[in-house]
């Protein structure tokens, strides 16, 4: 089997947007050595760098899948650094960065190759907002250590715990300005209405980000997507219960579940399972073979 080419680095402008300045998001780009049989756009975690799923990459291209791994917007080489002059949220988010690179992507690889987006934590929850705005505009969503943060998604004493660490970052966020997790040890520099989103899902469950131009719980209710839906084993941020209750957002989608359960000795949680990445490259070859 000959080995897939050397991956490319790939820059997408951002228009300007409110007097913003100059935006870009960069891309890492894995192509198989032969015929390419889909295409998948991985949105990542916070604080996890495109660069980490390479591994994941690499699996996918030995399948016949090529890559697309975004740094999101002021993470790793997309910028500028999240700050206190970032306004980003997930409105955002989901209505300029993901209809630009998924448009990117389809100008690249051609319309007539399936292109599915696979979301890791709020990479996931975005990409459910993206397809509620734009539900034709990809052929289908792989989440992936994607959960909703409703805290009532958490088992057990986790469900006050992750209610009252998100609303502790939220305050956190709006008293600095944005949201300096790459201090505190979790998280990474985020911007302080991102952070808002992400606490406001963990308070209310519902879907609701700042500035939305559009009602999401309707628009997320008419999807009909396929969606590959992977917990993880040893993941506590995005167990079970939360992955089903981000599925749930997605009431008329056709929702497969699997949970990734290691060979003994491998060990994966919420970000690790990159690392070990070739049972979930399979279990997405097989996925996009059955659609």
């Amino acid at each position: 089997m000959s080995a897939p080419p050397a991956p490319g680095r790939w820059e997408v402008a951002l228009p300007p947007y409110r007097g913003d300045g100059p935006q870009r998001v960069v891309t890492q780009v894995h192509e198989p050595a032969g015929a390419t049989r889909a295409v998948v756009l991985i949105w990542p975690a916070m604080a996890v760098n495109a660069s980490y799923y390479t591994p994941l990459c690499t699996e996918l291209a030995h399948l016949g899948i090529a890559s697309v791994a975004a740094d999101l917007r002021g993470q790793g080489e997309s910028g500028p650094r999240s700050g206190r002059a970032s306004r980003q949220g997930y409105a955002e988010l989901a209505a300029r960065d993901w209809p630009r690179v998924v448009a990117a992507v389809r100008e690249r690889f051609g319309t007539d190759i399936p292109l599915y987006l696979l979301g890791h934590s709020i990479g996931g929850q975005i990409s459910a907002l993206y397809a509620a705005r734009e539900p034709e505009g990809v052929d289908g969503l792989v989440f992936v250590a994607a959960g909703s943060v409703d805290h009532r998604g958490f088992p057990g004493t986790g469900a006050v715990r992750v209610l009252l660490s998100t609303q502790l970052a939220a305050s956190i966020a709006r008293l600095w300005g944005y949201f300096p997790g790459h201090r505190l040890g979790f998280g990474g520099r985020q911007p302080a209405r991102l952070i808002r989103d992400w606490a406001r899902i963990a308070r209310t469950g519902r879907f609701e980000p700042a500035g939305a131009d559009l009602d999401y719980a309707d628009a997320l209710a008419a999807v009909r997507l396929p969606v590959l839906a992977v917990s993880v084993a040893g993941d506590t941020l995005a167990p079970p219960t939360a992955v089903d209750r981000l599925c749930a957002v997605l009431p008329a989608c056709t929702v497969e579940r699997w949970h990734y359960e290691p060979e003994p000795g491998v060990r994966v949680d919420h970000v690790r399972w990159a690392r070990h990445a070739g049972p979930v490259a399979a279990r997405i070859r097989a996925w996009t073979d059955s659609l």
